[in-house]
Parts: structure tokens; sequence; C-alpha cells
């Protein structure tokens, strides 16, 4: 194999790689977005106080009195 084809086969290989790491840190961060997109807002009844828990749940308890609350709807 002469310098050129060596050369020009590193320069794929190289290339290659870093479009193989794009592609999957771009769909990494585009799904850590859309979970965090999607979080359900909660607003207490008792101490008046907004959060968002974790995951898709209709019902949550409240991180501040307790007070179990009914999601927000916008």
């Amino acid at each position: 194999m002469d310098l050129v084809a060596a050369t020009l086969a590193y320069c794929f290989l190289v290339a290659g790689l870093f479009l193989g790491l794009w592609i999957y840190y771009d769909r990494r961060d585009h799904a850590r977005f859309e979970s965090e997109r999607r979080q359900a807002s909660f607003h207490c009844a008792r101490c008046g106080h907004l959060y968002g828990p974790k995951g898709e749940t209709d019902r949550s308890n409240c991180p501040r009195c307790g007070q179990e609350n009914a999601r927000v709807s916008l």
C-alpha cells in the first residue's frame, strides 16, 4: 500500500469516527432534552409551591408539605 492510499484510508477512518460520535451524542442529547421538556408541572394547593417531579404522573406529592396534587393543565 502506498503512502497516498494509507493517508486517505486514515483520513476516512478518522472522519467516520467523528461522524459516529457526533450522531451518538446528538441522539443522546436530544433524548435528554425531550424527557425534560415533557416533564409535568404541579402546583401545590396548600403551600403554593410550583414543582415538577421526574416521570409521567397524574398526581404527585408536594416536596415541601406532602400534599397530594393533580397535574396543572395548560
